[in-house]
Parts: C-alpha cells; structure tokens; sequence
C-alpha cells in the first residue's frame, strides 16, 4: 500500500469523519472502500464498451488461415503425445 494525500473542503473532511465513526472504520479505509467502487464502477465499464466495439471486426475478412483446421492439428498433435 502506498500513502497519498489529498486535499478536502471542511464539509467533506466533516462528513468523511461522521460516516467514518458510524461505520465504525478508519477515514482511510472509508476513502479506500469509495476509491474501489468508483474504480470497479468506471473501469469495468469502459473495459466492456471496448470489447463490444472490436467485437466481429474480422469477420469479414477472407486473407486468415482456417483457424478450426488449425487448432484440430494441434488437437491432434497433443493427443498423440500423450
């Protein structure tokens, strides 16, 4: 774990320490728990939009090798090793 600082108004460092008490947590494990979700929320996310967006984008394409022959030759080969 690494210590970074931030600066809060007075509103938010009052409001960090009551919720901090109610739950019974560190400020900073407060702050941790809030960064984990806004992180989960936005990283996933975006990681989805992205693969949806590449999704089928070779499909059309006609210069690939047969990659179903392929991975049965490979199939085979590992049978045949044992």
């Amino acid at each position: 774990m690494r210590r970074t600082q931030i600066y809060l108004t007075d509103d938010e460092r009052k409001a960090l320490r009551a919720i901090a008490r109610r739950l019974r947590k560190t400020q900073s494990e407060v702050i941790r728990s809030a960064v984990d979700r806004f992180i989960d929320r936005h990283v996933d996310h975006r990681r989805l939009e992205l693969l949806r967006h590449g999704r089928g984008i070779w499909k059309d394409r006609r210069d690939l090798p047969d990659f179903r022959k392929i991975r049965r030759e490979l199939d085979r080969s590992a049978a045949a090793r044992g």
